[in-house]
């Protein structure tokens, strides 16, 4: 079992950054793929960023140069810094960690945020 805990987030005005992290408690070695995903209201949950297990980074086409994802292998934390916010970017953002061996996917609560125009 894995639980996550998200923090961060909240407001800023387009152009702004904000930063988000997320914290991965219990089996965090059977982690292989960690990350963010976000989901506006009516629509569907999409990739924002995350790292795979002894890979790369892999981002969504919307954040590429944007956002950028930090974190060491097999540590409990993963970070994620969002530069030159758009409105379009306000969402609920999830963090997310798929465990290895039965391909488990775990989310977090989810936190908000809001970038106005």
């Amino acid at each position: 079992q894995v639980q996550l805990l998200e923090s961060g987030g909240g407001s800023a005005q387009a152009g702004g950054s904000l930063s988000l992290s997320c914290a991965a408690s219990g089996d965090i070695f059977s982690i292989t793929v960690m990350g963010w995903y976000r989901q506006i209201p009516g629509k569907e949950r999409e990739l924002v960023a995350v790292l795979v297990t002894g890979g790369s980074a892999t981002y969504g086409d919307s954040v590429k140069g944007r956002f950028t994802i930090t974190g060491r292998e097999f540590e409990d934390t993963k970070n994620l810094q969002m530069n030159n916010l758009k409105p379009e970017d306000t969402a609920v953002y999830f963090c997310y960690a798929r465990s290895g061996g039965l391909g488990v996917d775990y989310w977090g609560q989810g936190t908000q945020v809001t970038v106005s125009s």
